[in-house]
């Protein structure tokens, strides 16, 4: 055997072995199908997760108050609570959700991701926290020139 194909599977033998022996995630799109075509993100998050109160404060929105280019404008989300899983959603393009995270048991977020937003609108985050309640932040994002051809 070569020197360097005996040294790359055995490192990823070694990568493998730290891997938890289960790792699974849900397929959003097929268990909420009607969020991923939604307009706005009331619709979006009401197909998702279904009509469920809403608690204030708990999570935070690190955006830019006006983005130079809706082709990627940065949206950070701190969470201060424990949470399984958070979604972004935005209302400047045809379908409102954007991505769903779900999160290691007693995670407390800390993400950042960039989106496309071809017009100014709002950005809102949903978080359900471990503790079964769902937490929201909502923050409008000025756009000067939209990321989706406008």
């Amino acid at each position: 055997m070569q020197r360097r194909r005996f040294l790359s599977l055995g490192a990823v033998a070694a990568a493998a072995s730290v891997l938890p022996a289960s790792l699974s995630a849900t397929d959003f799109r097929a268990t909420a199908p009607k969020a991923w075509d939604a307009a706005t993100s009331q619709e979006a998050i009401e197909a998702m997760f279904g009509k469920v109160a809403m608690t204030d404060g708990q999570i935070e929105i690190k955006a830019p108050k006006l983005a130079e280019n809706g082709g990627a404008v940065p949206i950070g989300i701190i969470s201060k609570v424990e949470v399984t899983t958070v979604a972004v959603f935005q209302d400047a393009n045809p379908r409102s959700a954007v991505v769903v995270f779900e999160l290691g048991e007693g995670s407390v977020a800390d993400l950042m991701t960039k989106i496309k937003m071809r017009k100014t609108a709002n950005v809102t985050i949903v978080a359900k926290g471990k503790d079964g309640k769902f937490y929201s932040a909502v923050q409008k994002v000025e756009v000067s020139i939209g990321g989706c051809g406008g």
